[in-house]
């Protein structure tokens, strides 16, 4: 087996392609290969469209960036023809060794993609030495495809939250099979709310599901998240997750807390103690002074944070009976509690009128298997990756990203 046959099996050349040329450039830095490609005059050729084989018609000469051949650019160089088909009438033909459109070969894509699961785009194109934008359009390029094959049929569980894409109230909401172990991200959309819904709804349909099928959500107590749920998937019980019940608590606290520094002087640690609960094996000496301190002076900040760790009390109800139990009980409770005796205490009288709003979609979270904890999850690793790369210019490329992390997109493509 000489050179040209062990360049023309790397690239997967098939009758009647042959190389015919090969020159190295030392002249420019990087040097270049160049091997040029061509077929027999009188070759046939398949229409793209039907397959047929046919005569060339016309040739243009194309060029194609290909892996690098040890430290040298390699570029492959080739007469392209048109053929004129009886029925499709004059078409370019399709090339074996690049997709139609790119100036990459196939090769070459393959291993850039590999490199954006790694690492930044930025970083992956000073590597390949292409610029990121060209980069980009690879990676959309191949996402794209993968999406439209995704098959969503047996999809009846889906969990969805909203992940910061970029500063000032710019969102991606992320959608995920709840069902699915591993890479569950089946959509992601610019913007969050009630749109997003019916944007999903639309891209379900597209890929073989109905909204009849989805029979349960699990997501934040967001009013246009619900509604949106309630229009779109009206067979479908919503959970909502503990983790944005305690969330709203804890805000809630806090908002207390800064009210109440603004009149008087709180407890050295004052800030983090009321994040944490008693038994904590976090809490340091301060702060376990700073919960003693507040409690034996009757802060509001210390009303406040008793309630939230009354929660834990709901959270550990281990049948669907006992929380509802539990639930009662704790409402009950914060009604005798005469939490409108000071304005400082507005946010955790409006944490409890939340609950009370959403109680049915809390409850369910007993009779339900499934929680957003993997979502907050991805959610982390999301914002990790967007850190890494010190932000993306628009939300289409950071939802790119979030495909290639953790969908079954990623896995398509490692067969690209």
């Amino acid at each position: 087996m000489n050179g040209n046959d062990i360049i023309a099996l790397g690239l997967g050349l098939e009758r009647p392609w042959e190389i015919t040329g090969q020159s190295l450039n030392t002249e420019c830095t990087p040097h270049e290969l160049r091997i040029t490609l061509s077929a027999p005059r009188g070759s046939s050729f398949p229409c793209p469209e039907c397959g047929e084989l046919c005569k060339a018609h016309d040739f243009k000469e194309m060029t194609w960036r290909h892996l690098n051949f040890f430290q040298h650019h390699c570029y492959i160089t080739a007469d392209v023809p048109r053929i004129k088909c009886n029925d499709h009438g004059v078409k370019r033909i399709t090339v074996p060794w690049a997709r139609k459109g790119s100036k990459f070969t196939l090769l070459f894509e393959q291993a850039a993609l590999m490199l954006v699961r790694e690492m930044p785009v930025l970083a992956a194109a000073r590597i390949i030495q292409i610029p990121d934008k060209k980069l980009w359009r690879i990676v959309s390029h191949y996402v794209s495809e993968s999406l439209a094959k995704l098959d969503l049929t047996e999809l009846k569980a889906i969990g969805l939250d909203e992940t910061s894409a970029k500063k000032r109230h710019n969102y991606v909401t992320v959608f995920i099979d709840l069902d699915q172990q591993k890479n569950p991200v089946v959509f992601a959309v610019p913007g969050k709310g009630q749109d997003t819904i019916r944007e999903f709804k639309r891209f379900l349909t597209e890929h073989g599901g109905t909204a009849d099928n989805i029979l349960e959500v699990t997501c934040d107590m967001s009013r246009p998240f619900l509604s949106g749920i309630r229009k779109h998937f009206s067979k479908a019980e919503i959970t909502v997750d503990w983790f944005h019940v305690v969330q709203i608590f804890t805000k809630a606290v806090n908002k207390v807390r800064v009210l109440e520094a603004k009149k008087k002087r709180l407890p050295k640690a004052t800030r983090w103690a009321v994040l944490k609960n008693e038994e904590s094996t976090t809490l340091s000496e301060n702060e376990r002074h700073a919960l003693a301190e507040l409690n034996s002076m009757d802060f509001f900040t210390a009303l406040a944070w008793r309630v939230k760790e009354r929660l834990r009390w709901v959270r550990k109800a281990a049948t669907p009976q006992a929380a509802k139990w539990r639930l009662s009980n704790f409402l009950l409770c914060m009604a005798e509690t005469d939490l409108t005796r000071s304005p400082v205490l507005k946010p955790i009288i409006s944490a409890i009128e939340t609950v009370i709003r959403h109680r049915q979609a809390i409850e369910s979270r007993w009779q339900s298997g499934h929680s957003n904890a993997r979502l907050e999850g991805l959610n982390s690793i999301f914002q990790a990756a967007k850190a890494r790369a010190r932000g993306y210019r628009n939300p289409q490329t950071f939802i790119s990203m979030i495909y290639l992390i953790a969908s079954p997109v990623g896995n398509l493509l490692k067969s690209t």
